[in-house]
């Protein structure tokens, strides 16, 4: 009964349309994303450090990534990000007509993601901030959602900065995804990618904290702006938001073209790389023809040779 009941359902409300069933994962792996990262930065800040620091910051998004690949990587490869979607297009792994709808999807779920931490925490929201929120000062809470950099650092080294650290995310991701590299165990990928943040977080956070992703840094945003800390999360930092935006766009191109140029391309072809083993077979049964008298066959020679009829098979 229960199997027919869920087969009744499948039927009445299973998708058909591909594109649609992808934009639904991209939506909810950059939700769970988000839940899981923003979460553990709000965790975080409103706890004023008693319960969290950096190190459980990092393995919040580490585990958020981890947790989205596991949740739509099987449906859509789990980009979650538009700066992979885009890299993924340059490379010709992605259609033109789902980037659009890919990268929508992932805005949208990492809003969802945003309003569903605000919610979570919205008494420890209120309780930290007095009900009033706003993005700079000593309670600030603005930057539990979106990058702001630091008072170091400048427009052209934060663009740089995204540059580098969404390069090395997609170098990485395409490295670990490469049947014909190393790679990683199948159904251990979502747990490698997710050790990149890690790898970024602990060594690329300081100027702004590694957004690295347009999508989860500007949906967001878009979610702050609307939920009451005004239009200053756009102006604040020199007009900042733009930054974790086109950065990480020109950086997973540049990833992207990187491994194609230093690693992918230089893959020998399947077919080459038969032909060379039996160049080297061939080469080895000559060898033993000359220096031992004996003649090598294939298995093919060797089915052509034999008389079964002497096989007496009744």
């Amino acid at each position: 009964m229960e199997r027919k009941t869920r087969r009744n359902l499948r039927e009445r409300f299973a998708l058909k349309n591909s594109i649609v069933k992808e934009a639904l994962a991209e939506f909810l792996g950059t939700f769970v994303l988000i839940l899981f990262g923003c979460g553990s930065v709000a965790q975080t800040v409103l706890s004023r450090g008693a319960v969290g620091e950096m190190l459980t910051i990092h393995i919040g998004f580490t585990l958020g990534v981890t947790m989205a690949v596991y949740v739509a990587g099987g449906v859509s490869g789990a980009h979650v990000n538009p700066a992979v979607s885009l890299a993924m297009l340059v490379l010709g792994k992605l259609k033109l007509v789902k980037f659009p709808v890919y990268v929508l999807a992932q805005f949208l779920g990492a809003f969802a993601g945003a309003a569903a931490v605000y919610g979570l925490y919205y008494d420890a929201f209120m309780d930290y901030t007095n009900g009033i929120l706003i993005v700079t000062g000593p309670n600030a809470t603005a930057h539990i959602f979106a990058s702001y950099p630091g008072r170091h650092l400048s427009i052209l080294n934060g663009f740089i900065d995204q540059v580098i650290g969404t390069g090395a995310l997609v170098l990485c991701i395409l490295a670990i995804v490469d049947g014909k590299n190393n790679g990683a165990p199948k159904g251990m990928e979502p747990l490698v990618i997710g050790l990149i943040i890690m790898a970024i977080g602990v060594s690329m956070g300081l100027n702004c904290g590694y957004p690295i992703n347009p999508a989860r840094d500007l949906g967001p945003r878009l979610f702050t702006a609307v939920a009451g800390w005004g239009r200053d999360v756009f102006s604040a930092g020199r007009n900042w938001w733009w930054i974790p935006v086109s950065g990480p766009l020109v950086g997973g191109v540049v990833g992207a073209v990187l491994y194609l140029l230093f690693i992918e391309l230089h893959h020998a072809e399947p077919q080459k790389h038969l032909e060379e083993e039996n160049s080297v077979k061939e080469k080895k049964c000559r060898k033993i023809t000359v220096d031992g008298g004996l003649k090598c066959k294939t298995f093919e020679e060797l089915s052509r040779s034999f008389d079964f009829r002497s096989l007496n098979m009744k």
